[in-house]
């Protein structure tokens, strides 16, 4: 049996210990190397999402509002409006329109907007800005769709949006809630939504949600409206189109469904906003009479 000498025992500790250190040494780099490396890429992630255009999707026909996007609000095209309340958003590094109409574009034009030409073959709003960011010379990562009915857009609202999803590198697709009026709970024109404890979409629909058992709205409950901008990572915008049509999104005529059923995830920042969409030609009147009110020139 061979025996270990007092010298041999110490030298044999020492090298224990030494390489314990050294374990823990190399351990510690390799935290540090990882840490530095998930800091560069959330640096790097944060700095792919940086380049931010704003795209107002116009077109003339509508089946309950034709010529929509040139009705007089106050003296100007109500597009003219929404794309000067746009170009005030701090986070837009540019703001076009998307149009297949050239009525719309020559009345763009003629008030200073860069406008895209976009077919007419496109689907919805979501679409077309897919068509007009492909067509842009330059590229952007955030993809903001403006609805052009919303001539009193905050563009606080704006910046809000492109943030949450710049914060958000689960998300790829962000937008902006708002409180119900009881009064529209029954609207099917005013969308509802529905969100996690994490700020992450649930549903949208046009009937009430949530719904409960006495069939009628609950006076005490906080409904949400869905506001119609959202915005988009770009490289999510470019799959889009190919994505298959869902059932939800189809019986409920919601394009944001087709998002959420396919399974990705949707940021939603709540904001207090008084809506005022235009939708029927019975809203201008009231629109108008708002701005008075609020002494929008």
């Amino acid at each position: 049996m061979a025996i270990c000498s007092p010298s041999s025992e110490s030298s044999s500790a020492t090298s224990g210990r030494a390489w314990v250190i050294h374990a823990l040494v190399a351990v510690a780099a390799v935290a540090v190397a990882a840490g530095a490396h998930a800091g560069l890429y959330f640096k790097w992630f944060r700095k792919g999402r940086s380049r931010v255009v704003g795209i107002i999707p116009a077109r003339f026909s509508s089946s309950r509002f034709e010529g929509k996007p040139l009705v007089q609000i106050l003296g100007k095209p109500m597009i003219q409006r929404t794309w000067e309340r746009a170009k005030l958003a701090s986070t837009l590094d540019h703001v076009v329109v998307a149009t297949d109409d050239e009525r719309i574009a020559e009345c763009c034009r003629g008030f200073g907007a860069d406008v895209i030409m976009t077919s007419e073959s496109c689907k919805n709003g979501t679409e077309r800005c897919n068509e007009a960011l492909l067509k842009l010379a330059k590229n952007y990562d955030i993809v903001v769709n403006i609805q052009g009915d919303e001539p009193l857009i905050e563009p606080d609202i704006i910046d809000g949006i492109v943030r949450a999803l710049q914060g958000a590198p689960d998300a790829v697709f962000s937008t902006a809630v708002t409180s119900l009026k009881h009064e529209d709970g029954l609207d099917p024109n005013r969308v509802k939504c529905v969100v996690d404890n994490r700020g992450y979409a649930i549903y949208f629909s046009r009937g009430l949600i949530p719904y409960n058992k006495s069939g009628k709205v609950n006076l005490q409950f906080p409904y949400l409206l869905h506001l119609g901008i959202q915005s988009f990572d770009s490289k999510f915008l470019r799959i889009y189109p190919q994505l298959p049509s869902t059932p939800l999104q189809l019986e409920e005529d919601l394009e944001q469904l087709k998002v959420l059923e396919n399974g990705y995830k949707m940021k939603v920042i709540k904001v207090d906003h008084d809506a005022h969409g235009v939708d029927t030609p019975e809203d201008v009147e009231k629109i108008e009479a708002l701005m008075r009110e609020r002494n929008i020139a």
